[in-house]
C-alpha cells in the first residue's frame, strides 16, 4: 500500500513537472522541466519493480537515468552553442 501511494504522489508530481515544461518562459525552464520528469520516470520505474517484486526493474531505471543525463547535458549543449559550435554570441566574421 505504501508504494502504490508513492507511485500516485510520484505520477503527481510528473504532472506537474509536464505542465512547468509546457509553460516555461526560458528553454532553460522547459529543460529543467523535462530532466526533472526524466528523474520522476526512474522514481516510477523503480517504484513499480518493488510493487510487481521485480528487482530488475532497477537496472532499467538505472539506465534510463544515464540516457536521462547525458541527453540533458546534450540538449543543454545545443542550446548553449548554436549547434554544438560556438558559444552562442561569440563567433568571428571570418577574421583568422
Amino acid at each position: 500500500m505504501m508504494f502504490a501511494a508513492a507511485a500516485l504522489a510520484v505520477l503527481i508530481a510528473l504532472g506537474l513537472a509536464m505542465v512547468r515544461a509546457c509553460i516555461g518562459p526560458t528553454v532553460f525552464d522547459r529543460i529543467l522541466a523535462i530532466n526533472t520528469a526524466g528523474t520522476l520516470t526512474v522514481v516510477l520505474i523503480s517504484v513499480y519493480g518493488f510493487l510487481t517484486e521485480r528487482p530488475e526493474f532497477l537496472d532499467i531505471a538505472l539506465l534510463y537515468a544515464l540516457i536521462n543525463f547525458i541527453g540533458t547535458i546534450a540538449v543543454t549543449k545545443y542550446v548553449s552553442y548554436e549547434g554544438l559550435g560556438y558559444p552562442v554570441g561569440d563567433h568571428d566574421d571570418g577574421d583568422v
